[in-house]
């Protein structure tokens, strides 16, 4: 499902522990790590979709987790020209997103990466907070950025702003420096 503009409805997860460091996912056959995220599908709702993901991509279900928050809005980020199929009709030309905070109110023996018959994970770590923001992908970065600065606010044990070394501007700086290898494994609608 393809909006009038292009943009592909999306959800992301954010699931964090007492702790308030977050899941953060190698994906399967590659070397980067990501949020659980997938497609809404026609006639769903984001927050269904959102329990839907979860089970898929971690095998989480509804009882492990409390939602704790959401994102205002839509957070919308574009794919880079060359990843962009203008064979493929409707063109895509990228995601528009609503972020979810879950509690992980479970043991962490409740994941399970092989929930599904295509697991989107192989790996999986608990990170601080702002701390994935350098290794998430170039394009996405902005849309990560928003979408933790929208929810930190709900976590007392993280801070609310994120790190000056973490913010966006700071890291395409670093990005634009880096050697080419170096980037290559760099890997308003309500909810309910």
């Amino acid at each position: 499902m393809i909006d009038r503009s292009g943009f592909r409805p999306n959800v992301g997860i954010i699931v964090c522990n007492q702790r308030g460091e977050v899941f953060w996912g190698k994906r399967v056959g590659h070397r980067s790590w990501q949020f659980p995220q997938g497609g809404i599908n026609a006639e769903e709702r984001p927050l269904e979709a959102m329990y839907r993901e979860l089970r898929e991509e971690v095998g989480l279900l509804p009882e492990h987790v409390s939602v704790m928050a959401w994102t205002r809005g839509w957070l919308r980020y574009r794919l880079p020209r060359n990843m962009v199929r203008r064979h493929v009709q409707p063109v895509c030309i990228g995601q528009k997103q609503k972020w979810f905070l879950l509690r992980l109110r479970a043991e962490e023996s409740a994941f399970d990466l092989n929930a599904s018959h295509k697991p989107e994970f192989d790996g999986w770590e608990w990170r601080p907070f702002w701390s994935i923001l350098p290794e998430v992908i170039y394009f996405k970065r902005t849309v990560y950025f928003q979408a933790l600065h929208q929810l930190a606010p709900f976590l007392e044990s993280v801070p609310a702003e994120c790190p000056d070394d973490c913010l966006p501007e700071q890291l395409e700086r670093r990005v634009g420096q880096a050697p080419s290898a170096d980037l290559a494994a760099a890997g308003n609608r309500d909810a309910r």
